[in-house]
């Protein structure tokens, strides 16, 4: 029994450390994506939050570990966003439409932390502590995108002509490139990303004789 307490405590305590955790990473992510991470100390997370920064340091070790822990979370979000669409979608054209639709919502509602993505995998070309993290969420994406593509094709009744590798990068390149005119102001990107999510998918399939 004794025994069983210590382990009993010893859980609790894992649980609530890592709850500590999770609330300093959604505090810390907005300021984050709104500064970049060039320009964001641990005392700016610290002063845009109700976390003082010894606080932060408790539980971080340094910036590193604290962003790369804030966009983890985030990315694994993004990873079961399109399920429900993928999951309900009975016909081809429903679910170009809802994930052209889908797209287009996150790429106005979470501009910033995209934004801060694309920093952080850039970053990863220059500094290799990052290369592991970014390589492992880059690899959660593509077989995001791979699972949409699939149904797309099981719908259509047709074969994929692409590698899964092809596929993510040709989403990935109209997403960053609507993202950088949205957050130029440019008013049409998110309806642009749309139309053309919905056109690139029948181009990832094979030609039928």
């Amino acid at each position: 029994m004794p025994g069983q307490n210590r382990d009993t405590i010893a859980r609790r305590q894992v649980d609530k450390f890592a709850e500590r955790r999770d609330q300093l990473a959604a505090a810390a992510l907005q300021t984050l994506a709104e500064q970049g991470y060039a320009n964001t100390s641990l005392r700016d997370i610290a002063q845009n939050s109700e976390f003082s920064h010894g606080v932060l340091h408790y539980y971080f070790a340094d910036k590193f570990e604290l962003i790369m822990y804030c966009v983890r979370r985030y990315k694994a979000e993004c990873v079961t966003r399109y399920d429900s669409i993928v999951a309900t979608a009975v016909e081809a054209g429903q679910l170009r439409r809802g994930f052209g639709a889908a797209m287009a919502a996150t790429l106005v509602e979470d501009a910033a932390l995209h934004r801060l993505w694309y920093d952080l995998r850039n970053q990863s070309l220059f500094d290799e502590k990052f290369r592991a993290d970014v390589t492992e969420i880059d690899q959660s994406l593509e077989r995001m995108i791979w699972r949409i593509v699939s149904k797309f094709a099981e719908l259509s009744e047709a074969p994929l002509a692409v590698a899964p590798g092809l596929a993510y990068a040709q989403f990935d390149g109209v997403f960053q490139h609507a993202l950088l005119r949205h957050i130029g102001g440019d008013g049409t990107a998110a309806t642009e990303l749309a139309e053309n999510v919905a056109q690139i998918l029948p181009t990832l399939l094979a030609a039928q004789d």
